[in-house]
């Protein structure tokens, strides 16, 4: 008798709602939502460290330039791809002082 009354139920269970279908579709908006933000923090992180990184590499750079040309600091970042101080110019826009300080961006920092 309890076997029949469970088969019959499922005979006349056809699958979800439509209320059903609309609140998963909601709560995967939100999930979707909740990891974009987060992702986008992520991302202006990223950029952060790549701009700090160039910045350190080309200090170095300039101090290495500076030992081993009398003196002297380079003008440009080309001076220290050129002369193979750096591999290539980096991402972040650079900036040369007349006393080797290396700025990124307009400011020392990033």
């Amino acid at each position: 008798m309890l076997r029949q009354r469970l088969l019959a139920a499922r005979k006349n269970d056809e699958g979800f709602t439509l209320i059903e279908l609309l609140i998963v579709v909601v709560v995967i908006g939100i999930l979707a939502g909740i990891t974009i933000f987060g992702v986008d923090a992520f991302k202006n992180d990223g950029k952060s460290a790549v701009c700090k990184s160039d910045l350190k590499n080309a200090q170095i750079a300039v101090q290495a330039f500076y030992a081993k040309n009398s003196f002297t600091y380079p003008t440009t970042i080309d001076q220290l791809v050129k002369g193979g101080y750096l591999q290539s110019t980096p991402g972040t826009t650079l900036a040369i002082a007349a006393d080797g300080t290396v700025t990124a961006n307009g400011t020392a920092g990033c």
